[in-house]
């Protein structure tokens, strides 16, 4: 595998050297200074959270955990990596920079972040970094222009992240699969995440994000991360959405199952599975992606029409609001370094925004959509308590049959997630394909 990678791996770095050329370029900048990180510590104590390095360090190179590093990018020469090794007893060392990368940088090792630092250029720097925790010796500029620049050119993935991203995507469905056999036999939410984590060999430090997985009415909790470690009387349904990370890259993947003789629900799924596919299909160059949420909309009210929940028009159900009671979230967001990815709002190279559609307050992504971008499609349809007694007031009510949404309650919700690469014709499906590869 490693060998597969090095090849697209130099042409990766040849990408970022020439964006960063550019980027410096636009404040005359005479070098790129990349901060790992360092852990954050916890209020009044010693220990500190968890260590999740600068995404634009990762983006260089596949270095998860390597605090107090930097990689240094001057035009015309060779990228650098100052690799801090500390001399330390209280944890483990990491080993010396090897693999498929390293060939592509000048690699000095020192033992503090401080002698990291010492060793940085001096000069105009562009300096990307965290203001918090700070470094101590340099300030972090975060020079506007660059990184709108640097962003803006990140939605484009190169093939060496998309070969990362497919990884990502073959452990999160291995991990998929395990939960929901575990579901099956009657778990708790707590033994499915075991489950999970186990067939991802990763634990929740190393996820993208912190899992969801909801049994029955959790599943209209949109964020729900509890984990309940008693199993309910009764499993009728389960949604899982939960990820995996390839050397600093994101799957986003989400599933929802009903449990055995609960057709109607299960019939409710695979009707927002079909759509979803529908979605997926759109991923095409020259696609707007709020109008792919907008078109999203009609569709999800056709199937609430199509199972008896809506008595309206597809049209009079969104102009209503009636569909943002079942579909309160956005259609998706872009994805890779981060599991919501940069630049999504963004209006050109140079910065700006495109403000959300009217109406649609949690769409994460107002872009259209171009070759190379990766971006989740997760339609769904939810029965929430709070957001249904608000339709209740509303005169479209008299069009919502209330006995179907009190038999559909006990279920909580339903949401599909795929991972999808626009290219320059069909869509490619990491999800599905890595699905396939695992089954």
């Amino acid at each position: 595998m490693s060998h597969d990678l090095a090849p697209l791996y130099a042409q990766h770095i040849a990408t970022l050297r020439a964006r960063s050329d550019n980027a410096l370029a636009l404040d005359d900048f005479d070098h790129l200074l990349i901060a790992a990180s360092t852990p954050l510590r916890k209020f009044l104590d010693d220990q500190d959270y968890p260590f999740v390095a600068n995404p634009h360090f990762r983006h260089w190179l596949p270095l998860t955990d390597a605090p107090g590093s930097w990689v240094v990018y001057t035009p015309g020469s060779k990228p650098k990596l100052i690799f801090v090794q500390p001399r330390d007893y209280w944890h483990v060392v990491p080993d010396a920079p090897s693999g498929y990368w390293v060939d592509q940088f000048d690699i000095t090792i020192v033992r503090t972040s401080a002698e990291a630092v010492a060793a940085l250029p001096q000069g105009n720097r562009a300096v990307i970094a965290p203001n918090c925790p700070e470094v101590n010796g340099v300030e972090a500029n975060n020079p506007e222009k660059v990184v709108n620049y640097l962003h803006w050119h990140r939605s484009y993935k190169t093939p060496y992240e998309l070969a990362l991203m497919r990884q990502a995507s073959v452990a999160g469905t291995r991990a998929h699969r395990a939960a929901e056999k575990a579901f099956r036999a009657g778990e708790s939410e707590f033994g499915i995440h075991m489950a999970y984590l186990a067939a991802a060999n990763q634990i929740d430090a190393e996820l993208p994000y912190a899992s969801i997985v909801g049994l029955n009415e959790h599943g209209a909790v949109l964020h729900y991360t509890n984990f309940d470690r008693t199993a309910p009387k009764q499993s009728r349904s389960f949604l899982i959405d939960a990820g995996a990370s390839a050397s600093g890259y994101a799957s986003d993947i989400t599933r929802t199952y009903a449990a055995k003789g609960h057709a109607e629900f299960q019939a409710l799924i695979d009707s927002v599975d079909k759509a979803q596919q529908g979605f997926v299909s759109k991923v095409k160059a020259g696609q707007s992606y709020p109008e792919l949420h907008i078109h999203a909309h009609h569709v999800l009210a056709d199937v609430l029409r199509e199972h008896g929940v809506i008595r309206m028009s597809a049209e009079s159900a969104v102009q209503s609001g009636v569909t943002a009671t079942f579909f309160p979230h956005g259609l998706g967001h872009p994805i890779g370094l981060q599991v919501h990815d940069v630049a999504g709002f963004q209006a050109n190279e140079s910065g700006g925004n495109i403000p959300r559609p009217d109406g649609h307050p949690y769409l994460r992504m107002t872009r259209v959509l171009e070759p190379g971008m990766v971006v989740t499609i997760e339609p769904g349809l939810y029965f929430i308590d709070m957001l249904l007694e608000e339709l209740r007031g509303k005169p479209a009510a008299k069009d919502v049959d209330w006995a179907k949404v009190d038999a559909f309650r006990p279920y909580g919700g339903i949401r599909i997630e795929d991972d999808v690469v626009c290219t320059n014709g069909e869509p490619e499906n990491l999800t599905r394909d890595a699905f396939a590869e695992t089954h």
